[in-house]
């Protein structure tokens, strides 16, 4: 049982870190006029934080101790 609370705590960790990675400071300080390779940094910037929220979301509910 407490292997089940500590990946609670973990992910409930993940979901305040997704909402700090975008919250409008942080999304403000992206929207810039520029590209990495070719794309928009904003737009970038939400599939770089989306990604890994998810891998790490995976790498919580996966691990076996």
């Amino acid at each position: 049982m407490e292997e089940f609370d500590v990946r609670a705590q973990r992910l409930a960790a993940l979901a305040l870190l997704g909402f700090l990675l975008f919250s409008y400071p942080l999304l403000a300080a992206f929207n810039v006029e520029a590209s990495v390779f070719g794309i928009p940094v904003l737009y970038a910037y939400f599939f770089v934080a989306w990604a890994a929220l998810i891998a790490l979301m995976a790498l919580v509910v996966e691990r076996r101790e």
